[in-house]
């Protein structure tokens, strides 16, 4: 026999939640267009188009016209907006707040400044092709500290960071950046790292280390799932990436004592709680 445990502090984020919640509410009007998957979960992007809402991409996007379209958390470039005016589309915006607020501080720095901008963040993820969309697709995206020879010491530096990235990845470029910045060259940073997600961190190794099993349940496109289950790896080498209990393997829980089940903050809790009761029905 073995305990099972889910982590109460896993699941949606503010954002996420405010952006299904929005899609919720519209379906219950009517027709509903989203602009990519509302979050990197298969299983609820399924479970939202059952009850009526569209996944649609660039391409229809652009050719749509007199419909209603949700904009999710992870924010748009202003193209997408100026494209809606054109073709008569309403906008429900789920943009997350977290995620706006650095929209704005990328476009006040990039009108007001020749620095280089600079966006620490995942290349072609939805998040930064919308900051990057604040400055007409001039600024650098490194994704490492491998990418640092794009940039040009000698020239001011303005940097910023995705919202979901490593807080401690990103103290270490700034390190970088520091030592390697020419003389009387300006370089500023913003932490825009989201808390919430941030603050995941501590909390699921901490939770790792409770448990001899640790089943990570996250969307297999889901980047911030999969910079968590790295750190819960590190907590704990018996963790396991899964996407559903279609996932999980009988032969993991030979000799265990106790299982811990979390998530990413694109995994919603009733899938979670799935997996939770599949595990117990192993016994």
């Amino acid at each position: 026999m073995f305990h099972v445990d889910i982590d109460q502090g896993s699941g949606f984020c503010f954002g996420v939640v405010n952006a299904i919640n929005s899609a919720e509410r519209e379906l219950h009007k009517g027709k509903l267009y989203c602009l990519g998957d509302i979050v990197h979960n298969s299983q609820e992007v399924e479970r939202l188009r059952s009850i009526g809402l569209e996944a649609i991409d660039y391409e229809q996007f652009n050719r749509l016209k007199n419909a209603k379209v949700l904009l999710r958390a992870h924010g748009e470039p202003p193209e997408t907006y100026l494209t809606a005016k054109q073709n008569n589309i309403e906008i429900i915006d789920a943009t997350c707040p977290v995620v706006l607020q650095l929209q704005r501080k990328i476009l006040r720095q990039y009108s007001t400044s020749d620095a280089q901008i600079v966006i620490y963040g995942k290349s072609g993820h939805a998040e930064v092709n919308g900051l990057v969309g604040q400055t007409a697709g001039q600024a650098i995206v490194i994704e490492n500290k491998a990418d640092l020879h794009l940039l040009d010491f000698n020239k001011d530096i303005c940097l910023f960071s995705q919202t979901t990235k490593s807080l401690d990845e990103f103290e270490e470029i700034v390190e970088i950046i520091r030592s390697r910045i020419a003389y009387g060259v300006n370089f500023s940073y913003f932490d825009t790292i989201c808390r919430q997600v941030a603050n995941r961190i501590p909390h699921i190794r901490e939770f790792a280390c409770k448990h001899d099993l640790v089943l990570f349940v996250a969307g297999k496109k889901s980047s911030n799932g999969i910079a968590l289950f790295k750190e819960c790896e590190k907590a704990n080498k018996n963790s396991h990436l899964i996407s559903g209990t279609e996932d999980i393997c009988t032969a993991w829980f030979a000799g265990i004592s106790s299982v811990g089940v979390c998530g990413a903050t694109s995994t919603p809790k009733w899938q979670m709680e799935a997996v939770v009761k599949y595990v117990k029905s192993l016994q």
